[in-house]
């Protein structure tokens, strides 16, 4: 199952989140496998759009906002655009346009950032927009301020957030096929409204500037000797131990149920696939079934494939009158 963490540093101006995705990371990648057209990602990509879906909690979990978020990563390499979008409730979904060929061991430079125009984009989506109302994006290029290539998605990721939220943020972020997780560690101010004193037992203390404060100095530097094979591997409870076993937690009830976990979702269904091909006219369905004997259309987000034989494609004329036009994209 699932699960996100989330905890406090007792008396300290710092918090925390760590995520695991089992069951819907492995939905994401076996809805793509199974699509006859396309096949799974390759190893890499799959990789990459791991850490894209845990990071996506880790950032939607860590806002109030009622909407989805939309994490995008896009360039110049075989990898055109990547895209994870995590809901408030923590229902996500991800995807990859992948164009060229992808090498064994590529990272991120060579799979969207070849010649240095790469972009990574977060998007805020509001549920319920209010007239003339649009969603907030902000964009950060895949480099540093002296130009230089971020190597991980996490060094991408921890520019974004000192760009945009001015706190220190360390993130540590790993994937394979079974398992893809993030680990997220952000300075909160000492002063102001946002401030932890007084949530804890003793004031939150020390300097308020970025690359100052002692307490989220260390604790950052513990967090980011996480290992890649610890963070696939451990369970919550043992990462947790061994980084900040001196540490002093308050910790959050867990979200791994089916109501508050993190667990997959996409927006296809094959009711709105029928409505699709209702749309495209009954003279365009049978001759699809006449050249190929059937109709099969994938969902261009999630990869999973609808099968029509030409019995199913008969019916969808049958009460054709009452129902409502769709449109010709499944996503």
């Amino acid at each position: 199952m699932s699960e996100l963490h989330k905890f406090l540093f007792d008396g300290q101006p710092v918090r925390g989140m760590i995520v695991r995705l089992t069951d819907a990371w492995q939905e994401i990648l076996s809805r793509r496998a199974s699509n006859t057209e396309t096949g799974p990602y390759a190893t890499p990509v799959r990789e990459l759009l791991g850490e894209m879906a845990a990071a996506g909690v880790l950032m939607q979990s860590n806002i109030k906002f009622n909407g989805a978020l939309v994490l995008q990563v896009m360039g110049d390499g075989p990898v055109k655009l990547a895209v994870a979008d995590v809901n408030s409730d923590l229902t996500l979904r991800a995807t990859a346009s992948v164009q060229a060929a992808v090498a064994d061991g590529d990272g991120l430079p060579e799979l969207v950032n070849l010649q240095g125009g790469g972009r990574c984009a977060i998007t805020l989506d509001p549920k319920d927009r209010r007239p003339g109302q649009q969603p907030y994006q902000g964009v950060v290029p895949l480099q540093d301020a002296d130009g230089k290539k971020f190597a991980r998605l996490q060094d991408a990721l921890q520019f974004y957030m000192l760009q945009s939220e001015q706190l220190e943020t360390t993130i540590v972020l790993a994937a394979n096929d079974q398992v893809a997780a993030g680990l997220m560690i952000q300075r909160m101010p000492v002063k102001g409204e946002a401030n932890l004193a007084g949530a804890t037992e003793s004031d939150a203390q020390g300097d308020d500037r970025n690359g100052f404060n002692e307490d989220y100095n260390r604790i950052a530097h513990l967090a980011a000797s996480l290992t890649r094979d610890e963070l696939l591997s451990l369970d919550v409870e043992t990462i947790l131990h061994r980084l900040f076993w001196e540490e002093k937690l308050l910790r959050f009830a867990p979200q791994q149920d089916e109501e508050t976990g993190p667990r997959f979702a996409c927006t296809c269904s094959r009711e709105r696939v029928q409505n699709m091909l209702r749309s495209l006219g009954q003279e365009e369905v049978d001759s699809i079934v006449a050249e190929r004997s059937h109709v099969e259309v994938g969902c261009d987000y999630c990869g999973q494939q609808y099968h029509f034989d030409a019995i199913d494609a008969a019916r969808l004329f049958a009460d054709a009158a009452t129902q409502p036009p769709a449109s010709s994209v499944v996503q």
